[in-house]
This record gives structure tokens, C-alpha cells and sequence, in this order.
């Protein structure tokens, strides 16, 4: 969708990143299911006497309105659209890096509503009491690699199209997918996976701890090769304490 001059009113939003501007207001970025991630500038929104102060934060379900075209337009309206989440702790931080993943990874005035309603229902679910956090977020980054374009083969070994068997061994090329290991060990290979984990996070229902930890290993290597290797901040801040992105 290009970035020519518009008007749109009551879209549904969520804000993924915001920062002072000036001397009252506010740089958001934005992503909704008809847009996909959109920057505005909300005017005067840090003032207390605004109608916008307070409204604009994160993992609020939103509906926005604005104008304008460029790299930038201007928010004119936002309201709460529906039950607000309440996340802390390992949720909040969770929350935080699927933001910086979709900011990092989603190109402007791109949609994807497919993605824009699987965030929605993740932060929802992150607000759960005793949310179980790892599953939540390795079905996000399974979603968001396939929404982008760089889905993982899970159901199929990448060479002759076998079933992926539960008891076998796989070296996974992100580039080409996985490939039964033949004869034992192969070193060197960073990323040998059982059968039983490509299958659980096909699913996206994990049997056991190996699945989960194996599973992250595999997204984890995924996004970090969309992100050319640069590092998330959300991840550098929180793993050194909880060890879950």
C-alpha cells in the first residue's frame, strides 16, 4: 500500500513503539490490519489536558484516526477499542519483544491482517493469569516468519518431501530446510533437531521442555538471519535475568 496522502478514521491499532517529539508530543509506530505498521505524530498527546494523554499506550487495543502521507502522518483521534490486558513481569517483557520484532521486521504501509489479528490474540493471551510465556511467543515468531514470507518447512524433510518422522534426527538449513541426519552425530552443524520438535512447533503445541527449548533455537536462528544479525534490544535487556527470547 503506498504512502500517498490519506484520511482514514476509526482503524483498529495497537501502538508498538513510542517516543517524546518536541515538546509535547509523541512518535508513534503503529500497526493495524489495513495499513499494516504506520508512524504518526500525536500532537500534543504528553500534555495532561489532552484527550490523547494516557490513551497511547502499548498492548491497549485501539481505534485511531489520522491523516496525511510521507513517512509521517498526524493522529487526529484514538480511543480504547475493548478489554485492556494488564501484563508485568515476564509478560510485559514478552510483550515488549514481540513490539521490537514487528518494528524491526515489517516494512511501512505493508498489511498484513492475518498477522495484525495472531498479535492481537497473543496479547490477549500474554495477559492471561499465568500465562505460559515460551509456547506464546514461539507461536508468534513461527506466525510472523511465515506472514513475512520466510515460513519454516516443518511437515517435510526439505530433499524428497518425506514426512517428518518423530524419532529421527534433522539438520535444519534455514535456507532449505530440514534434512534427516544420516550415520549418526553431524558436527558442525548448529541446528540438529529432533523430528518430535519440528512436528510440535508445526502444531504449536509443545510435548516437553527438549520441544520448547529446540523450538527456540530454530525461531531464534530464523529472525536473527531476517535481522541481519543485529541484536534486539528487548532480548539483550531481559535474557540476562529470565533466559526466554
Amino acid at each position: 500500500m503506498s504512502a500517498a496522502r490519506v484520511r482514514v478514521l476509526l482503524q483498529p491499532g495497537y501502538v508498538l513503539h513510542r517516543r517524546p517529539y518536541r515538546d509535547s508530543s509523541l512518535l508513534l509506530e503503529l500497526l493495524s490490519p489495513q495499513f499494516g505498521r504506520v508512524g504518526l505524530v500525536a500532537r500534543g498527546a504528553r500534555q495532561a489536558k489532552s484527550r490523547l494523554h494516557g490513551v497511547l499506550q502499548p498492548f491497549r487495543p485501539l481505534l485511531l484516526s489520522w491523516s496525511g502521507g510521507g513517512e509521517l502522518a498526524t493522529l487526529g483521534a484514538a480511543e480504547t477499542d475493548g478489554p485492556v490486558p494488564w501484563l508485568d513481569g515476564r509478560a510485559l517483557m514478552g510483550g515488549l519483544y514481540l513490539n521490537e520484532l514487528l518494528v524491526r521486521l515489517l516494512h511501512r504501509f505493508d498489511p498484513h491482517p492475518g498477522l495484525y489479528a495472531v498479535y492481537h490474540a497473543t496479547v490477549q493471551a500474554l495477559g492471561e493469569p499465568q500465562a505460559a510465556l515460551e509456547p506464546i511467543l514461539r507461536r508468534f515468531e513461527k506466525q510472523l516468519l511465515e506472514e513475512i514470507g520466510y515460513g519454516l518447512v516443518l511437515a517435510h524433510d526439505a530433499d524428497h518431501g518425506r514426512p517428518i518422522e518423530a524419532q529421527r534426527l534433522y539438520v535444519y538449513h534455514l535456507l532449505h530446510g530440514p534434512v534427516p541426519v544420516q550415520g549418526g552425530a553431524c558436527e558442525g552443524e548448529a541446528l540438529i533437531l529432533r523430528g518430535q520438535s519440528l512436528l510440535d512447533l508445526a502444531r504449536g503445541e509443545f510435548q516437553d521442555e527438549n520441544s520448547l527449548r529446540e523450538a527456540k533455537r530454530l525461531t531464534r536462528a530464523a529472525l536473527t538471519e531476517q535481522l541481519g544479525g543485529r541484536p534486539l534490544v528487548s532480548r539483550r535487556l531481559f535474557n540476562a535475568r529470565h533466559q526466554v527470547f
